[in-house]
């Protein structure tokens, strides 16, 4: 299937989602990712902070998990049409862009670029790590200036049932999805 078509068709099942059906599903892929990864304190975690309006896995679970266990996290912004990454502490200041994403009030981009995982917002994700995200190609930018040894996690209500048929050349696959069901490797025996 087309990126087009399984963008629409994810954001529409997406949507269909009641509130508390989203964060009990949210809550089932934060246990999934925790008992998988085992993260460590001091490991550094990429995360994005979810927009309750498009219905996205609420990543507030995991921030809270992280800060509480003294992982160091880092969460995107755009600037100047640039993905920036900025760490964030208990005490960080956020505001609401015009698109309704909260982020943090500073601009001052950390200019990391190790992390031991990021996890990845995503529309829809297939079996080889085909992600469809939003289409502005923000994270693709992100995956090629990060570390190689970096874990690119998506995170996703739904199960992977079809192919992204027109992945392109510049298109980046992801090294592994998290959804309430289970945890798929792409990395073919690599780990």
């Amino acid at each position: 299937m087309l990126k087009a078509e399984l963008r629409k068709k994810y954001t529409q099942k997406r949507k269909a989602l009641s509130d508390d059906e989203a964060f009990l599903l949210s809550q089932k892929i934060f246990e999934n990712f925790i008992k998988y990864f085992k993260p460590k304190e001091r490991e550094k975690v990429h995360i994005f902070i979810p927009i309750p309006a498009r219905k996205e896995i609420d990543t507030q679970i995991f921030i809270k998990f992280f800060l509480e266990r003294n992982i160091r996290v880092y969460v995107p912004k755009i600037v100047a049409d640039k993905l920036i990454n900025i760490e964030i502490f208990e005490d960080t200041v956020y505001e609401t862009n015009s698109w309704g994403i909260t982020e943090p009030v500073s601009n001052e981009d950390s200019g990391e670029n190790y992390f031991h995982y990021v996890i990845t917002p995503l529309l829809y994700c297939d079996r080889n790590g085909n992600r469809v995200g939003y289409g502005k190609g923000f994270y693709d930018g992100l995956f090629q200036s990060i570390s190689p040894e970096t874990k690119k996690i998506g995170i996703n209500y739904f199960d992977p049932d079809e192919y992204v048929d027109d992945v392109w050349e510049n298109d980046i696959p992801l090294d592994y999805l998290v959804t309430p069901t289970e945890v798929l490797s792409f990395l073919s025996g690599l780990e």
